[in-house]
């Protein structure tokens, strides 16, 4: 068992099964070269549905049919979605949930050089305020041509850390464009002779 992860820090590890330990450095290493665009998380979040309904007790609100949900370039797509909202007792902080259910449901984010990354499964479930998205059952990830498909995929849409694993029976699978795996390795070496010359002009 491996784990699979970009620029691994401050995610809960996840374990993933079937995927190669070159697989896990390799996945997704063009990601690293950019930022996220963290502009997304200051912008307010907008939610549109044919049906709405709220538990003003229990604070839930329901979005129901042809549901979109938009945060600057963040989007939500779902048959429904519903938000939980929560008040830290401790330190009086809010923060919602969301959960949005589809056939797919899907999230996807622009990212800061222009590409976009877009996550699909049966659950999504997203937490602005952890800047945490975790996609569940017939999960899978796409950006530039590479895809990895799994049981449960989660992302940090600020980090751009990305975790997936499979159910006991499956393994995690990754499709790699070549073009990517070479830019990759061309970029890994090229930062491994700066280091060099670095040391060798100290």
């Amino acid at each position: 068992m491996t784990h699979m992860n970009l620029k691994y820090a401050s995610l809960t590890p996840i374990k993933a099964i079937g995927v190669s330990l070159i697989l896990a450095t390799t996945l997704f290493g063009f990601v690293s070269s950019v930022q996220a665009a963290k502009k997304d998380l200051s912008h307010e979040i907008t939610i549109k549905s044919k049906r709405q309904s709220a538990d003003l007790k229990n604070k839930i609100a329901s979005y129901l049919d042809d549901v979109s949900i938009q945060q600057g370039s963040i989007s939500i797509t779902a048959d429904i979605v519903q938000v939980f909202s929560q008040t830290n007792e401790k330190t009086g902080e809010k923060s919602d949930t969301y959960l949005a259910k589809g056939q797919p449901a899907i999230f996807q984010q622009q990212l800061e050089d222009g590409s976009l990354i877009s996550l699909q499964a049966n659950e999504i479930r997203y937490q602005p305020t952890n800047n945490i998205i975790t996609v569940s059952g017939n999960a899978q990830v796409k950006q530039a041509g590479s895809k990895v498909t799994g049981e449960i995929i989660t992302y940090n849409t600020l980090t751009e850390q990305l975790e997936a694993e499979s159910n006991n029976e499956e393994s995690v699978t990754t499709i790699l464009q070549p073009a990517q795996i070479k830019a990759y390795q061309e970029k890994s070496d090229a930062s491994k002779q700066n280091k060099k010359d670095s040391k060798s002009n100290d």
